[in-house]
């Protein structure tokens, strides 16, 4: 790691420099990110930070710190206010973003800061003249949508409102958005559910779209122990498929939580009746796997090729695969595979190099990928590792990424894969 360190390899770098302050020689620690700090560059310094802070040097990390935070960068104001949250100077980690509240990443740190600051007032007051400001969308008049900035400040003020144990307001402002999920989690329904307004939570779940209520509802009655209701509360908002197309999963691994696993399989084999889209069945195949079907996993996919005429694209084909090797056929799914029309690809190696992996036939897993030596340096040197060519691997590691040129666009869309 030392040398590579010295040839200019950043993780080895960081690696070692953390190492050696892990053995108590702190100022060679130092030396070793100096190099990357020389060049202004910003995660090098921070990793020195984070070294320093973990010393107990905080104010030569905030020192560090400062000039990259003045200079605009949102990563590294970001860690500089929340270094000075952590060192008892939130209030002046406050000021310093009270200016750029108009950011939503900037706007959420601030908000955390002023909860150490005691100044939730404060940031209240601030986001509630941005939510004020609000001004329309677009200059269509049938359009009623608002333009926000930040994006999420009505979110970030009923978070302040609700550590306030101001639950009534927040739920009321969390009713006035026009986005209601973000990362597959609604605010609303884990406010509610928080504060066991169970009854609420029925209601919203039943008026939400997306099917991020019916989730929370269904987890906290599975953590009450009520199982049968929470997998009511999947199939009442599922009763239709294109409620169920948004709660299929989460409904089947409940069901598989709770040793149901035939019923999982009905729930995503009846979803996929109604539309074969690959991730539907790709959990279908998966399952079949898990719960020792895997013959059925291919007789559904055998049904789906005939039902478009014999013919399967790669992202349906490559699921067959792993069933196969379930069933003793491995050696015959290769073959099928190296006929396929995608089966000479670089992507279609990575999935058979995996299923060989899988099946400890690691040498082969590994000739596979040489063929595409110009794609996933990162997998052919995890099978290098695996087979103890550790020297290889960090050849391999060491090339050059170099990517396809790519064609020169004429407005339409392409039709070659990968999509």
């Amino acid at each position: 790691m030392e040398f590579q360190a010295g040839r200019g390899e950043w993780f080895c770098a960081l690696e070692w420099a953390r190492l050696l302050g892990h053995r108590g020689q702190r100022e060679q620690a130092l030396e070793v990110l100096a190099p990357y700090i020389a060049t202004d560059w910003w995660p090098a310094a921070r990793a020195r930070a984070e070294l320093l802070e973990g010393w107990g040097r905080v104010e030569d990390a905030i020192a560090l710190s400062r000039p990259y935070a003045q200079a605009g960068d949102r990563l590294a104001l970001v860690f500089f206010a929340r270094l000075l949250a952590r060192h008892d100077r939130s209030g002046e980690a406050f000021m310093l973003l009270r200016t750029k509240i108009q950011d939503w990443f900037l706007a959420e740190c601030l908000v955390d800061v002023a909860e150490a600051a005691g100044m939730d007032e404060e940031a209240a007051a601030l986001l509630e003249a941005r939510v004020e400001g609000a001004v329309p969308a677009c200059s269509d008049a049938d359009c009623h949508n608002l333009r926000i900035e930040p994006s999420n400040a009505v979110g970030l003020l009923a978070t302040i409102r609700e550590r306030q144990g101001r639950i009534e307001e927040a739920i009321a402002l969390l009713h006035t958005r026009e986005t209601t999920s973000v990362n597959g989690r609604d605010q609303l329904a884990d406010l509610l559910a928080r504060h066991d307004q169970i009854t609420e939570l029925r209601a919203y779940a039943a008026s939400e779209y997306h099917g991020h209520a019916a989730q929370r509802l269904a987890e906290v009655l599975e953590k009450r122990g009520d199982v049968e209701g929470a997998i009511a509360a999947y199939r009442t908002f599922g009763a239709t498929p294109d409620g169920m197309w948004h709660v299929a999963v989460p409904l089947s691994e409940l069901l598989v939580r709770h040793g149901r696993g035939d019923e999982a399989i009905e729930v995503m084999r009846a979803l996929a009746e109604h539309g074969a889209e690959d991730w539907i069945v790709h959990t279908l195949c998966t399952l079949y796997a898990d719960h020792g079907r895997p013959r059925d996993g291919l007789a559904h996919l055998d049904a789906l090729r005939d039902r478009h005429g014999g013919k399967e694209e790669w992202d349906f084909f490559r699921m067959r695969l792993p069933l196969m090797a379930d069933c003793g056929l491995l050696d015959e799914g290769i073959e099928q595979a190296r006929v396929h029309p995608e089966g000479d690809t670089w992507y279609a190696a990575w999935v058979l190099s995996d299923v060989l992996a899988e099946a400890g036939r690691t040498e082969e897993a590994a000739a596979v990928l040489e063929r595409h030596p110009t794609f996933g340096g990162s997998l052919r040197a995890e099978r290098l590792i695996e087979l103890g060519r550790i020297e290889d691997a960090v050849r391999v590691l060491q090339q050059p990424v170099s990517k396809p040129t790519a064609p020169a666009g004429d407005g339409a869309y392409s039709t070659e894969p990968p999509f």
